[in-house]
C-alpha cells in the first residue's frame, strides 16, 4: 500500500487558508522543512505556525536538517531551480545527516499523513520537491496542495 506525502508552499496564503487546505486533504502532521523557520508573513514563524496548526488539531514538526542552505535559498529566489537543487543535494540530502533526516521524515510520514511546508507556492521552484521525490523513490505518492 502506498502512503501519500503532501507538499504545500505558504506563498500567497494566510494561516487560515493553510490549515483549511491541510485539513481538507486529511493531513495529520505538518513537516516544516525550512532551514530558518522565521517569516515576515504573519502566522508563519515557527511558534505562531506551530500554535495555529496544533489549534486546528494537527501535529507540527520542524525538520531543520532538511532545510536549504543560504546559497540554495538565494538560487531559488533567483529562479535557478537547477542550482538550488544541486546545492541542496550536495550540502544536505547526500550527506549522512541528510540521509538520517530523510529517514526521520519517512518514519513520520508512514505514521500519519504528512505535508511538507516551505515558502514557494510552485513546488518546481522549491527544495521540498526534491525531498518529496526522494520519498517517492521509497514508495510514497506525492500530492501538491495549493490552498
Amino acid at each position: 500500500m502506498s502512503n501519500t506525502l503532501f507538499t504545500i508552499g505558504y506563498e500567497g496564503l494566510d494561516a487560515e487558508r493553510l490549515t483549511a487546505a491541510l485539513r481538507s486533504a486529511g493531513v495529520g502532521l505538518l513537516a516544516d522543512v525550512r532551514a530558518v523557520a522565521n517569516s515576515r508573513k504573519r502566522g508563519f514563524s515557527k511558534g505562531a505556525l506551530k500554535a495555529g496548526v496544533e489549534e486546528a488539531g494537527l501535529g507540527y514538526a520542524h525538520l531543520r536538517a532538511l532545510g536549504t542552505p543560504k546559497a540554495g535559498r538565494e538560487a531559488a529566489r533567483a529562479h535557478d531551480a537547477a542550482l538550488m537543487e544541486r546545492i541542496f543535494c550536495e550540502e544536505v540530502l547526500d550527506t549522512a545527516a541528510g540521509g538520517a533526516a530523510l529517514d526521520e521524515l519517512e518514519a513520520l510520514a508512514r505514521a500519519r499523513p504528512t505535508c511538507l511546508l516551505c515558502f514557494e507556492r510552485d513546488p518546481a521552484r522549491c527544495h521540498r520537491r526534491v525531498v518529496a521525490e526522494r520519498l517517492r523513490d521509497r514508495g510514497f505518492a506525492v500530492v501538491d496542495l495549493f490552498g
